[in-house]
């Protein structure tokens, strides 16, 4: 049995400590895309060491592999980095090699923050499936592109019965920024018992109750968000503290959960007032196994 099968093994069998013996030593023998492609997945996805993944990838990447791996596995640590152009540019030779939605989905990220709307929107669509987050930042990006018609149409297909369902608030804030104020409240009704409360999105649902001027519904959900906040605020306040909730955690926890509190009763006033809350939207990074041999997956070893 070859160094790299012994080390995946290990790893299938959550014996880590090998594995990574295993991966070390597969290097030390011969350094070349393999090697350096899969000691780089786990210092990325193990040690959390992506500095140390970083020149690895490099080096892999010298060699011109046939595979997509090294570049994709690069791809993913620049897009934490918020690296935006150089994970752009190795994932452009990603899909070059073999296109994939996990690696289109962050060429989209990349592109989108370096104001590449269109592209990304491109990107976004070939990520996607059924009702999932990347067909949301398609959306999304149809909007800024001020394609409303075709961003409503895409949201009006969404489903919560599909196996990627974006989630029923996020539905709702999308009709929010189209301006489709009943769907929206439809959605944000769904999703009511579902989320946890918080004022960015409560604070949308009840600028859309006030776009329909059904202002006594708002009220009352703010209400509500309160008297909750006031009856976790007491039950944290009975909270025994130990080794793992310490005093100061608790005290913390108290001031952020108090602040929010503050935040709901100032809300209809500050709606009314004319306020419009935000939109709180961010890009999800897809990653992916890029182990050559990697059993559970059926990667096969890299080969020349």
């Amino acid at each position: 049995m070859n160094t790299n099968k012994k080390a995946i093994e290990l790893l299938e069998s959550n014996e880590y400590e090998e594995a990574l013996k295993f991966f070390l030593t597969a290097v030390n023998e011969c350094r070349n895309v393999q090697s350096l492609t899969n000691l780089a997945w786990i210092y990325c996805y193990e040690e959390y060491k992506d500095e140390k993944a970083i020149v690895l990838l490099e080096e892999a990447i010298k060699y011109k592999p046939n595979s997509h791996f090294p570049y994709s596995l690069l791809g993913e640590i620049y897009i934490r980095q918020e690296n935006w152009e150089l994970a752009k540019g190795v994932l452009d030779s990603s899909i070059a090699i073999q296109p994939s939605k996990t690696s289109y989905n962050n060429l989209a990220i990349a592109n989108y923050h370096l104001g590449n709307i269109e592209v990304a929107s491109r990107y976004f669509l070939l990520a996607t499936e059924k009702s999932d987050y990347a067909m949301y930042s398609h959306v999304k990006c149809l909007i800024e592109l001020g394609k409303l018609n075709e961003a409503k149409d895409r949201l009006d297909a969404f489903s919560e019965h599909d196996d990627e369902f974006v989630g029923e608030v996020d539905i709702a804030d999308m009709y929010v920024e189209l301006g489709y104020f009943k769907k929206a409240n439809r959605w944000f009704y769904k999703g009511w018992d579902i989320y946890w409360k918080q004022p960015n999105w409560v604070s949308r649902y009840v600028y859309s109750l006030f776009k329909l001027n059904n202002k006594s519904l708002a009220n009352e959900i703010i209400n509500d968000v309160i008297k909750e906040k006031i009856k976790e605020i007491d039950e944290v306040q009975k909270d025994d503290c130990d080794e793992d909730w310490t005093e100061d955690d608790k005290i913390n926890h108290l001031e952020e959960l108090r602040t929010e509190k503050k935040e709901y009763e100032g809300m209809f006033e500050k709606i009314s007032s004319g306020y419009v809350p935000p939109l709180e939207f961010e890009v999800s990074m897809k990653t992916g196994c890029y182990l050559f041999g990697c059993i559970r997956h059926n990667h096969p070893e890299y080969q020349e």
